[in-house]
């Protein structure tokens, strides 16, 4: 078997419409649109969720909701995947923003918050943008640091 000599097998394709080519076509005339009406004019186009007349779901459906656009977004990482970290790669000095980027925990314009699941056994200092305090509270436990940039 080679792509030259490659075709689809009997039965699984059909010519296309040829729409508007004379009557002796079948689909002359009128060309499959019907006779008149909205849809049989050239041009036509049906805006989305049109329902014929009827209200359409979008504004049947009452508003609600609110987007902050202050809101910041937070990458969190919790300590116990610091820990595992540490293990693996033999981190003992800072960990830092660079640090989290280089191993694929954050990226480089993220904003980094500490989350507090699981134990840190080594003493390390720790700087991100923010800490929640149960993980504050176990890295100053285990003799660490946590630095708020």
């Amino acid at each position: 078997m080679n792509l030259n000599n490659l075709k689809p097998s009997t039965g699984s394709t059909f010519s296309t419409k040829r729409i508007g080519r004379g009557q002796g076509s079948g689909y002359g005339g009128t060309s499959t649109k019907g006779h008149k009406g909205q849809k049989a004019r050239a041009g036509y186009s049906q805006k989305i969720g049109f329902e014929g007349g009827q209200m359409p779901l979008q504004r049947r459906l009452p508003k609600f909701g609110f987007k902050n656009i202050n809101r910041k977004e937070f990458r969190a990482i919790n300590l116990d995947t610091i820990q595992t970290l540490i293990d693996t790669k033999n981190i003992t000095g800072d960990i830092t923003r660079d640090v989290l980027v280089e191993n694929g925990l954050a990226s480089k314009n993220e904003l980094v918050k500490i989350m507090g699941r699981g134990d840190l056994k080594s003493g390390v200092s720790i700087s991100a943008d923010k800490f929640t305090k149960s993980a504050e509270e176990a890295i100053n436990k285990a003799g660490g640091k946590a630095i708020t940039l």
